[in-house]
């Protein structure tokens, strides 16, 4: 069982790991933790955002939706490869997902397929939305996948994980199917590398 960092730890984390940040307003306070608990974290779930153009994508993170409310994960990764942190606590970025898939990254073994959704996923990951239209053709830049490979090796780095804590959103949720344009599979080794 893992207790959340602190925000303060948190942004010390993800500095000491090299990543750009740009912090968005209020991030430290602005969470859904009155509609639900944040924590025990148990892993690192990335994603992308369906969206062109990056301050629309900041925004529309931070705020939500109609139907959505905001935040809608932690940190913004864009396509130059900033992160721009946009809420800490209880995000709305991971929904209802399979058990079966959080027991695996418990314990850290090869992931299941995802065939349920019946766990609170927003009180158990810390969640990344990344800049990208989600159609496979649009590009992941350099900076961009950099940008994801520290966030996640930090996380991982202060909570003690290997890089079989970090998930896509796709192997949560059925139905869903992002990242798309690499997999993640390539980016655990990534992560795996600098974790060494």
């Amino acid at each position: 069982m893992s207790t959340p960092m602190s925000a303060s730890r948190f942004l010390e984390r993800l500095r000491a790991e090299g990543a750009t940040i740009v912090e968005v307003g209020d991030w430290e306070h602005h969470n859904r933790n009155h509609v639900g608990p944040w924590g025990p974290v148990h892993g690192v779930m990335i994603h992308h955002t369906v969206t062109k153009g990056s301050a629309h994508t900041v925004a529309l993170c931070r705020d939500g939706y109609e139907g959505l409310p905001g935040p809608l994960c932690h940190g913004v990764i864009t396509k130059d490869g900033r992160v721009h942190l946009v809420g800490y606590g209880r995000a709305n970025h991971a929904g209802l997902g399979d058990d079966d898939v959080l027991r695996a990254v418990i314990a850290e073994t090869a992931l299941p397929p995802d065939n349920e959704a019946n766990t609170d996923g927003n009180r158990h990951f810390y969640g990344f939305e990344c800049e990208n239209l989600g159609d496979g053709q649009d590009p992941w830049p350099e900076p961009q996948l950099d940008a994801i490979e520290r966030v996640s090796a930090a996380i991982c780095r202060h909570h003690g994980w290997t890089e079989r804590s970090v998930i896509g959103h796709l192997e949560w949720q059925p139905g869903k199917v992002d990242p798309r344009g690499f997999t993640m599979a390539w980016m655990r080794e990534r992560i795996r590398e600098r974790l060494q």
